[in-house]
């Protein structure tokens, strides 16, 4: 009786395998991606540049709430958008101070929004939430986190990604690419991603 239920939970936990879907290899993968542009979140640093205004160029870090405060600049929201949308939002606010206001706004130290952040838990060294950079692969995100656990079973690694308001979950063979140097194991990661990395079993 024993055997028989043992032998049926394998089934499923194979069936359960096999139903996942595979990710293309980087070399499979259109080099050509668009990545998406990156947003501001809680934690970046930021250097503000104001053109003919140097006074009024400055630093700042994104508070836990998303706003930074500037000279002449209360409190304004910053998390959620892009260095460009920043740099417009400034340029309103300044141009009561300053006529027609030019505003660069640069990332200096990158966290990014949740959703821009690629996620590893599990057997890692190190699970942690990655700040998303472009062009991003599997690969990098392992060489992030310090690769896998002593325990670790990276061959039934899942990927699990967010497909036009679906969930979907994908098998990453992360020992095939770690440890047997199996380059067509790599693939390109997105932002929001989580790799679910399980341990041996005992």
């Amino acid at each position: 009786m024993a055997k028989t239920i043992c032998a049926l939970m394998m089934v499923a936990v194979l069936s359960a395998c096999a139903a996942k879907n595979t990710l293309p290899s980087v070399g499979l993968q259109s080099s050509g991606l668009e990545s998406p542009l990156y947003r501001i979140g809680a934690g970046d640093s930021l250097s503000i540049f104001v053109w003919r205004n140097e006074d009024l160029a400055s630093s700042a870090q994104v508070r836990p709430d998303g706003r930074i405060t500037l000279p002449l600049i209360d409190d304004l929201e910053a998390a959620g958008k892009t260095p460009t949308e920043l740099a417009r939002d400034i340029e309103e606010a300044l141009s009561v101070f300053v006529q027609d206001p030019l505003v660069t706004v640069m990332v200096t130290g990158f966290v990014g929004t949740f959703e821009q952040q690629v996620r590893v838990v599990g057997a890692a060294t190190n699970p942690s939430a990655i700040p998303y950079r472009a062009n991003m692969t599997l690969l990098d995100v392992m060489i992030a986190v310090g690769g896998l656990s002593e325990f670790a079973a990276g061959n039934r690694a899942t990927l699990v990604r967010w497909v036009d308001g679906e969930q979907k979950e994908y098998r990453v063979r992360l020992d095939s690419l770690l440890k047997g140097g199996d380059i067509e194991a790599n693939t390109m990661v997105l932002p929001g991603d989580i790799i679910i990395i399980p341990e041996t079993f005992l």
